[in-house]
Order: structure tokens, then C-alpha cells, then sequence
């Protein structure tokens, strides 16, 4: 990048907020080194950012809280890291109508603080809630246990504000639930990985606190008594908020239950009104037992808080060093039957597998370890995909060394709807300078 250019860049944000040289080791990606890290403090100044990189024809790569940034294809080019950190502010609350507006810098967790302040929560919980910021939480569309009840981001976005790039400022949906008639053209952005306009801001619905909030973790000898748990939770009239499903190699990384001779856990999350959230778990447990030889426990407070961290956080805990992380999506009655035949698979590669799952929605986090080398785990990769695609369903690498995504796509072909992806892309992006060729289709 040229030094005219880095100083046009100084002068819209200051010097302080740009980092060149060695100060970009963290925001290294796939081997590509940015020529500079940006951190806007504003609206405004973000928007003079892209529309200077849509001028100069410099590529953007959003970068929130980073939790998400290794899920993508390598980029095709990565000359400016935009950091959205600065932009950190609760804007509004408005309590008597469930409704919130921030700036997209602001962590999960610094979020859901002020929230609480005032009785009212957000129900998203995708993993490292203290370093995930409510943007990337978006354009991930990442999402945690309670999408089981309440939904992800899709379902919980108002409103939002969004920096095109041309740098143009546009603003998307309103500022309550009840709005008027029209495209939905929030959601548009939620999941598009930053490659159609970088968020800035987002109105989202709100909840109000729980009187009680338990979790009942139930270890079964085999694998198969989980998927039989799960079949009976939803055929009955309890309503969980969150209904995962871990293997026993999962259980034994995570140090979880009775993970010694268990073959599988399934987690029941219940919460409400104190008297209901008893029952509940009581109807609950009465149920779990009529699926297998099971051991149950239910937790509460710091425990609770603790077990749901380690579930959410599956990937990065449940070995030393994982070799990749697939994400399945499959049939909710599929997922057992999935989980056994790609660990099986994995097996026979020389490698570790476990998995976890919600099993409701048959959304599986699928983590390998092990190998000598790259080898082994692309085949076991190559076997998951075919196994994934032979039930229905799709998969997507979302954490693999370089040498393994060269073999293995990120994503599968987008089919038919890649056009009009690349339609909109071509519309939104027409210089193509938002994380080029991270996302589906080479987009």
C-alpha cells in the first residue's frame, strides 16, 4: 500500500487507530498479511474508509471480535483489515419494548451486562461470548444451545445499519418488533461474512430475564439411547430450551458427567418461572429414564454456566490441538446414526473424533485430532462430506490448516441459488472489494 494512501487513511481515523508492520502479526490470515489495520470510531468514519478503498480498489476484510475469521475459503486478496472494536456503544434500550439498539463492536458479553441491569437479556449464545462481537455474531450468523428455542440471529433482528461499499450508509428494517410492510433487508446481511456491507449498527428483540434457569445432563451407555432421549423429550410436552447432544469422546474431553463409560450425554435446558422450570426437569428426568441405563444430574448457577461454556466451546476444548472442525447439518432423526458412522470413519483414518450436536435442529459440530500429516484427514473430511450428502444434508470446514483446505472445500457448491448470489454480490459489491473469495461460490 502505497504511503500517499496510508496517510490518507491516518487522516480519517488517526494515526493511533492504524496499524502497519509488525503490529499485524494477529491479524495474519491463511498466510496473507494485510498492509494495514484500521479501527474506525464512527459511522462516518467508516464509511469514508470504504468509500476510499472503493476508489483505490483496496480489499476489506471486516474483523470483529475474530472468533469467526478462520471460517472461509482463503481470500484472494487482503489489503485492509477494517476492525470495528471502537465502535462499542449500547445506543438505546428501550425495556418496555424488548428492544435494543448497539454498535456493532460491542462483545456478547458486554451487551448482555447492560442488558441485565435492567432485568432483560438477548437469547443468543454462540460461543466466547466475551470476545464475539454483536457483528460478527450477525454476519456469522453464529448462534448457540438456544437456538433449540429461541431461534438465531435471524429471528431476533429489528433493524440495521450497514456500510455499503461504496461507503454509503443504509439502513434496514426499524427500531420495533411490530414494522411496517416491505423487503426484509436486514436479513439479507445476517451470514453473508461481510461480503455484501459491513454492519455497524443492529436493533435486535429482547426477553425478559428467567426466574430460574437449570440443566439436566443425562449420560447414557450407548449412543443410541441418546437419539432415543431426544425422540421422547420431543414427543412430549416439555419445552427445553436447548436440547444438545454430546458423544462420549466429547464427554470424556470435556470432563462432563460420567464420561468414563458413557457412550453419549444428551443436555436439557429448561427456564422460566421457577415452578414450571421444577417440573420441568422433574418430568424431564422420569422421561430420560425410560430410554436407557442412564445417569442424571441437574445443575444450576456457576455449574450450569460452566457446562453450557464447554459445549459451546467444544472445538477449541475437547483436544489438545484439533487437526479441523467440520459443521454437518442432517435430519434431526439422522444424527445419532451420523455420529457414529463418521466416527467409525475417522477410526479407520487413525484419527480422534468427537462430536456434539443440537440434536433437535440436526445441526452437528464434528472435530477431529490426531495424524502424521495432512492425509489422513482429508480422506476422513472427503468420507464425512459424501456421508453428510448420502443422508441429505450439507456440511461446511469451518477450521482446517491451509494445507488441508487446498484439497477440501470450504463450502459446497451453491448450486442454482449461486447466480442470484452473485447477482446480489455484483449489485451490493460491484468492485468486489469486501473479503473477496471467502465466501460461498468464490464470492
Amino acid at each position: 500500500m502505497r504511503s500517499a494512501l496510508l496517510d490518507k487513511i491516518r487522516g480519517i481515523v488517526g494515526s493511533e487507530y492504524v496499524l502497519t508492520g509488525v503490529e499485524l502479526s494477529p491479524y495474519v490470515l491463511e498466510g496473507r498479511t494485510p498492509a494495514a489495520a484500521v479501527f474506525p470510531g464512527s459511522v462516518e468514519e467508516a464509511g469514508a474508509l470504504l468509500a476510499l478503498a472503493s476508489e483505490e480498489g483496496i480489499a476489506v476484510t471486516p474483523w470483529g471480535g475474530g472468533t469467526k475469521i478462520a471460517l472461509g475459503a482463503p481470500p484472494k486478496r487482503m489489503e485492509m483489515v477494517l476492525g470495528l472494536r471502537r465502535l462499542n456503544r449500547l445506543l438505546e434500550h428501550e425495556p418496555g419494548d424488548l428492544t435494543a439498539t448497539a454498535q456493532a463492536g460491542i462483545t456478547l458479553e458486554a451487551f448482555e451486562a447492560r442488558l441485565a441491569s435492567r432485568g432483560q437479556w438477548l437469547s443468543l449464545d454462540p460461543a466466547f461470548g466475551e470476545q464475539a462481537t454483536l457483528g460478527g455474531i450477525l454476519a456469522s450468523n453464529a448462534s448457540g444451545p438456544r437456538r433449540h428455542l429461541y431461534g438465531t440471529a435471524r429471528d431476533l433482528l429489528i433493524g440495521v445499519t450497514v456500510v455499503a461499499a461504496d461507503g454509503s450508509v443504509v439502513k434496514g428494517g426499524g427500531k420495533v418488533v411490530k414494522n411496517v410492510a416491505g423487503y426484509d433487508l436486514p436479513k439479507l446481511y445476517i451470514g453473508s461474512f461481510g461480503t455484501l456491507g459491513i454492519i455497524v449498527e443492529a436493533t435486535l428483540k429482547l426477553r425478559p430475564l428467567p426466574d430460574d434457569d437449570r440443566l439436566v445432563l443425562a449420560c447414557f451407555e450407548r449412543l443410541k439411547d441418546c437419539g432415543e432421549a431426544v425422540r421422547l423429550v420431543l414427543t412430549s410436552d416439555l419445552i427445553p430450551s436447548a436440547v444438545d447432544l454430546l458423544d462420549g469422546e466429547a464427554l470424556r474431553g470435556l470432563g462432563l458427567g460420567d464420561g468414563a463409560s458413557a457412550g453419549g450425554a444428551l443436555l436439557l435446558g429448561f427456564d422460566g418461572m421457577r415452578e414450571q422450570v421444577e417440573w420441568q426437569c422433574a418430568e424431564a428426568r422420569r422421561l430420560l429414564s425410560g430410554a436407557g441405563p442412564v445417569v442424571q444430574q441437574v445443575l444450576q448457577a456457576r455449574q450450569r454456566d460452566e457446562a453450557w461454556r464447554l459445549v459451546r466451546e467444544l472445538g477449541r476444548r475437547v483436544f489438545g490441538e484439533r487437526a479441523a472442525q467440520l459443521r454437518l447439518a442432517v435430519l434431526s432423526t439422522q444424527v445419532t446414526e451420523v455420529i457414529a458412522e463418521a466416527g467409525a470413519a475417522a477410526q479407520r483414518y487413525g484419527l480422534r473424533a468427537a462430536f456434539g450436536a443440537h440434536a433437535a435442529v440436526g445441526i452437528v459440530t464434528a472435530v477431529l485430532a490426531g495424524g502424521d500429516s495432512a492425509q489422513p484427514v482429508i480422506a476422513t473430511l472427503r468420507e464425512w462430506r459424501d456421508l453428510v450428502g448420502a443422508a441429505g444434508g450439507h456440511a461446511v470446514l469451518e477450521r482446517a490448516p491451509l494445507a488441508v483446505k487446498e484439497h477440501v472445500a470450504v463450502w459446497e457448491p451453491p448450486g442454482p441459488a449461486g447466480r442470484i448470489m452473485e447477482r446480489i454480490k455484483t449489485q451490493l459489491d460491484p468492485k468486489g472489494i469486501l473479503n473477496p473469495g471467502r465466501f460461498i461460490g468464490g464470492i
